[in-house]
């Protein structure tokens, strides 16, 4: 069975930029609308941001509205996930994986990675 693969995570100032790839080996991601995710110490997972398969269509939590763009390029077969002016409230680990995203639905599929850290303290 092929698990996403996420990569980028790190330490950061507040106010920081981190750039996160998600992949995944012998599964062609560029058939599946895509959801990155994130759970903070303690916390549940939510849902941060989520991408069409084709990349027309975006959607974002609020609270990373105007900081966070997610992109894809299917040639390369990888989704980013673009964190500007990161806030201590960012912390978490972040996963993706197939998710319904605007109109695409049935594309969910629970399968999780290992995740990568993000972590933002001054």
């Amino acid at each position: 069975q092929s698990f996403p693969v996420e990569s980028g995570g790190g330490s950061v100032q507040p106010g920081g930029f981190l750039m996160l790839t998600c992949t995944a080996s012998g599964f062609n991601l560029g058939y599946y609308p895509i959801g990155w995710f994130r759970q903070a110490p303690g916390k549940e997972r939510e849902g941060v941001a989520c991408i069409t398969s084709s990349g027309t269509m975006t959607n974002y939590v609020d609270s990373v509205k105007g900081r966070f763009s997610i992109s894809r390029d299917n040639s390369k077969n990888m989704v980013y996930l673009h964190m500007h002016n990161l806030k201590p409230e960012d912390t978490g680990v972040y996963y993706c994986k197939a998710v319904d995203c605007g109109d695409e639905t049935g594309y969910s599929i629970n399968v999780w990675g290992k995740g990568t850290l993000v972590t933002v303290s001054s």
